[in-house]
């Protein structure tokens, strides 16, 4: 029997050419490698399974190639390529930190540096996982990193940056490998689905690529595992069933029982999500990625910025046409609070069912040709004597019945809000009609009414009535009451202001009146800043003082 090699091997890249997704990255070391600008030591960093080792590998093999190829490439043919490929290059080392990170084995690197190559013009020496070197050995590997041999080269990989000494840091040039995106993942798996003889579906392999998060080694075992599953035809129902991944059509169907106002649909449509075996919180995740797409369907511009197949956008843009952009933007804060609170949440399955609710009466502004929720016909009741009839009333009209029952999408709908509970808007007060008194009054008469107040408030509000207590008022033309205080804290306290004009309209008989406030500018006392202002000001207050100072005698440095 054959053995079987996974596709992460298989497939691994050879050339720069072949990297998936790190174009800048090997454009930039081929351009090193034609110009002869290569640095003494590279630092490649970034998540797991985006080719950083790979990158490491592939550079080794090019910078020692006899004959590279015109894009720098390496030619496959010399004795340095053929070694390399057979696993048996003295130039080329290549250590894993992780079980090698002792300061014993970073000596033994540096003995080893001090031989030259004997084959091609580099000692390449690579080092994965560098961050699992322990402080000793990173110290006792500085001096070298920093002043190597013309011939050796260091190429350090890690996924976690931050622990790498700053040190180590400014000798190395850095490149930061990214994530691979969902849709380079899914041409790679159907280029190598096709050299494998496997039929693959668009969608089944999009949905492997956004499973792997980046990481095209990780893809590659997915597709294994899904081969091994399915044979040569991978299906989109087969990998959602492998992966336990949540099928699409949930979230399309419950976006139009949403729409439709169908509470029974959503709730039933729910349960079967959790009768299936799925989490919860990744429901309402997936439903607020499922919301997003949608808002992104709504314009051509920003369509592809969907992680989906371009049947699935179609897709999605359709359903997009009956959302308005308020309904899915509203939706989307529901969904994404409801996430937020959903590890506090005693009650989780009631937590996402509210949440699911809330977004019926966001939609305000259906679509026509959204299909509308069919109404049930209600049973009429026999009109009573005296009775208004049901068709026949409206909200004005009162009814013999003393709850007025609101369909609560409509009441929310009338309220503008989003709350399941919301009741019915009341009526602002303030809009009543105000009853105008304009009898003219007198000097006497403000004065008397003025001091009244004062009298009477001096146990209620102490400090306002001896604020505007000790000036009398000034009536003006127009009804203006001129008053005078002390400060601005009189003026800004609006509830004892409120009391005095309700007082003066009552007492008066007039609510057309205008107070009108005056600051009294008190006058500054002379501030003794220097000895010779404060004697001055101690004699001027006391001629003693002086009389006391001559007698003893005293020669005050002033």
């Amino acid at each position: 029997m054959e053995n079987f090699i996974v596709s992460a091997r298989k497939y691994r890249p050879t050339t720069f050419e072949s990297v998936v997704g790190q174009h800048a990255i090997t454009s930039t070391l081929q351009n090193a490698i034609r110009t002869n600008t290569l640095a003494q030591a590279f630092l490649f960093c970034g998540p797991r399974g985006v080719g950083k080792t790979t990158c490491a590998r592939i550079m080794a093999k090019t910078i020692n190639c006899l004959h590279p190829t015109d894009d720098m490439e390496a030619c496959n043919e010399c004795e340095s390529c053929v070694s390399f490929n057979n696993n048996a290059s003295f130039n080329i080392f290549e250590l894993d930190a992780a079980s090698n990170s002792s300061v014993d084995d970073i000596r033994a690197l540096i003995d080893q540096v001090r031989i030259p190559p004997q084959l091609g013009k580099y000692k390449v020496y690579i080092i994965d996982e560098v961050h699992m070197l322990s402080s000793s050995a990173f110290n006792a590997f500085l001096k070298t990193l920093e002043e190597p041999p013309a011939y050796a080269k260091f190429i350090l990989a890690t996924t976690e940056k931050h622990k790498i000494l700053p040190t180590i840091l400014s000798r190395c040039q850095i490149f930061d490998f990214k994530r691979i995106t969902v849709e380079d993942i899914s041409k790679h798996l159907q280029n190598i689905a096709a050299k494998e003889g496997v039929t693959a579906e668009e969608e089944a392999l999009n949905i492997i690529a956004q499973k792997a998060d980046g990481a095209l080694r990780d893809a590659l075992s997915i597709f294994d595992q899904m081969v091994s599953f399915s044979g040569n035809n991978i299906t989109y129902k087969d990998v959602i069933n492998n992966l336990n991944v949540l099928d699409y059509e949930y979230y399309f169907g419950m976006v139009e029982d949403i729409l439709a106002g169908d509470i029974n649909s959503i709730l039933l449509l729910l349960n079967e999500v959790i009768n299936k075996g799925f989490d919860s919180q990744n429901f309402i995740q997936g439903m607020a990625s499922h919301l997003r797409n949608l808002l992104l369907g709504k314009d051509a511009r920003v369509i592809n910025l969907m992680e989906v197949s371009n049947q699935l956008k179609a897709r999605y843009a359709k359903q997009a046409e009956h959302c308005s952009t308020e309904f899915l933007l509203k939706s989307l804060d529901i969904a994404n609070e409801c996430d937020i609170n959903f590890r506090s949440a005693n009650n989780k399955r009631l937590h996402l069912e509210i949440a699911l609710l809330k977004m019926i009466p966001v939609q305000t502004d259906r679509c026509p040709s959204q299909p509308q929720p069919v109404q049930k016909p209600v049973q009429q009741a026999p009109v009573q004597q005296n009775e208004i009839p049901r068709s026949a009333r409206n909200d004005s009209v009162p009814t013999n019945n003393p709850v007025n029952i609101v369909n609560p999408v409509q009441r929310v709908k009338r309220a503008g809000t989003i709350s399941i509970l919301d009741t019915e808007p009341k009526k602002d007060v303030s809009d009543a009609p105000v009853e105008v008194k304009n009898n003219p009054f007198t000097q006497e008469m403000l004065v008397g009414a003025w001091t009244k107040f004062v009298e009477t408030h001096k146990n209620t509000s102490p400090n306002f009535v001896a604020g505007i207590g000790k000036y009398q008022p000034t009536l003006k033309d127009g009804f203006e009451i001129h008053y005078q205080v002390d400060n601005m804290l009189m003026v800004n306290d609006i509830t004892n202001i409120g009391h005095l004009r309700e007082f003066l309209s009552k007492e008066l008989g007039n609510n057309q009146f205008k107070l009108v406030h005056e600051i009294v500018e008190k006058p500054k006392d002379d501030i003794a800043y220097t000895d010779r202002s404060r004697f001055e000001k101690m004699v001027e207050n006391n001629p003693n003082v002086l009389t006391l100072k001559n007698g003893l005698g005293l020669n005050i440095d002033i």
